[in-house]
């Protein structure tokens, strides 16, 4: 028995298709194999899988069940629910070796993939190619597993609750906040944990519905957050949270309807953190603000700037022994009092903390940012070919510039005007590139830098292309 994937099928940070073009049941079944073959030869015996509210989840799942039981791994299988609850049942029970969430995450109602974790720790990069190289050689162990159903969510919220241990019980119950679920697979955890919550709060779109039909569940998208924000203006709410599909990425507005964007959110955890645990590393990726590295070190933390990908940056945290971690995206990653691993439900709960120890309301945190002007993620289509070649060219003419020129995840350049950067996708044949000044004219000669830099390497920043 062999198994050829789709070439677009197996990705840097999980393995993602179309359902029914890409990605089938027999893709599932030979992911169960190659995976349940690998948690066998490290020792392991016990998977949990999870899947999302996409139509087409149940029966990816199905498969997977039994490609992992038909290589002797036994399977825990959680049922629908967030993507962080996988987490949570793979991180909190130690006969459990491993997790698989079925999941399309924030992408189009027709895509469907798997996220994993391995042992604790991120499954991505190679781990993901040898699943490849193993179900084109039929390289999988053989065996009979069991299944068991078990109902976590009851357990989840308990755990997402205690974020709150410890606090003023008047001030949170003076609290008044909005959530949206986006029709996403944290519909019905945001119900059992709204009943326990103290202070008032209003729910929107928790049906789970994978054609998600009041907006697209991807919290970084402006127009996608019009929803809370008509009803935080409504109710005249302290502030609003919004999940992304799966629920591993939180998106948030103030009282006033303004956008929180995720270096921005991370910088009102950063200093409710500081505040307990002076001097602890705080880790964003290169496309956060300089504002948040200003204001973590302001707070006696120590800013690190590290490369984009959920995956990388959990790999760094416990490198570092981070107890705090986000990207733009909205991934926020805690483990002060946590696992380390992204959960959008959790950060809206650690938010609602931070305002409560911090004695300001999440509008006034937000006022008290420095205004900076910047671009949006600009992603522009470059042949695979030629991605990480450009920005390899860039770093070498930019090797003697007076800028200071950081290379951590691309091309960053910060001069007197701001910064710049540039870097290429690692899970599509995009370059994305992004600017932030403190006046329009100096956001203008940062863009006039990285239109000059693509020219010298006969590119060009085209009409900026979907993630």
């Amino acid at each position: 028995m062999t198994h050829t994937f789709h070439p677009t099928v197996l990705r840097e940070y999980d393995i993602r298709g179309i359902i029914g073009e890409t990605l089938g049941a027999d893709d599932a079944r030979a992911i169960g194999r190659g995976f349940g073959t690998l948690i066998r030869r490290a020792g392991g015996r016990k998977v949990a899988v999870g899947y999302d509210g996409r139509v087409s989840s149940p029966m990816l799942e199905h498969a997977l069940v039994e490609g992992l039981n038909a290589s002797g791994i036994d399977v825990r299988r959680i049922g629908m629910g967030p993507t962080p609850m996988l987490y949570y049942a793979e991180a909190s029970a130690e006969e459990v070796d491993g997790g698989i969430q079925i999941t399309g995450s924030h992408n189009p109602a027709n895509y469907n993939g798997f996220k994993m974790v391995f042992q604790g720790r991120p499954f991505f990069g190679a781990d993901i190619l040898t699943l490849g190289e193993m179900a084109s050689a039929g390289d999988w162990d053989d065996g009979v597993g069991t299944v068991e159903d078990v109902d976590i969510l009851d357990a989840y919220i308990d755990r997402l609750l205690a974020g709150l241990d410890g606090l003023d019980a008047d001030v949170l119950s003076r609290l008044k906040v909005g959530w949206d679920a986006g029709n996403g697979a944290a519909g019905p955890a945001l119900e059992k944990l709204d009943a326990r919550l103290p202070g008032e709060h209003h729910l929107l779109f928790t049906e789970v519905d994978g054609e998600f039909p009041n907006h697209h569940p991807d919290p970084t998208v402006e127009e996608n957050l019009e929803d809370l924000r008509s009803l935080v203006s409504a109710k005249s709410l302290d502030f609003g949270v919004a999940f992304d599909g799966d629920g591993d990425r939180i998106g948030a507005i103030d009282g006033e309807g303004r956008v929180i964007w995720g270096d921005q959110l991370l910088m009102i955890y950063a200093e409710d953190l500081l505040s307990r645990q002076p001097g602890a590393t705080i880790i964003a990726d290169v496309k956060a603000s300089r504002a948040l590295f200003d204001h973590v070190a302001a707070c006696g933390g120590q800013p690190l700037m590290w490369k984009t990908g959920h995956s990388l940056i959990k790999s760094k945290m416990k490198e570092t022994s981070s107890p705090l971690a986000g990207e733009m995206s909205g991934h926020v990653f805690f483990a002060d009092e946590y696992y380390g691993f992204d959960d959008a439900l959790y950060a809206g709960i650690r938010l609602i903390a931070a305002a409560a120890r911090l004695g300001k309301s999440i509008t006034e945190l937000r006022s008290a940012m420095p205004q900076m002007l910047n671009t949006p993620e600009m992603r522009f289509q470059v042949d695979e070919s030629r991605k990480f070649a450009a920005i390899e060219e860039v770093q070498q003419r930019l090797a003697n510039s007076p800028d200071e020129v950081n290379a951590t995840d691309g091309v960053r350049v910060t001069n007197d005007d701001g910064w710049w950067l540039l870097r290429a996708s690692n899970t599509q044949d995009v370059l994305v590139a992004r600017a932030e000044s403190d006046s329009e004219e100096g956001l203008q000669r940062l863009l006039d830098q990285i239109d000059d830099q693509l020219a010298q390497s006969g590119l060009e920043r085209g009409e900026s292309v979907g993630h």
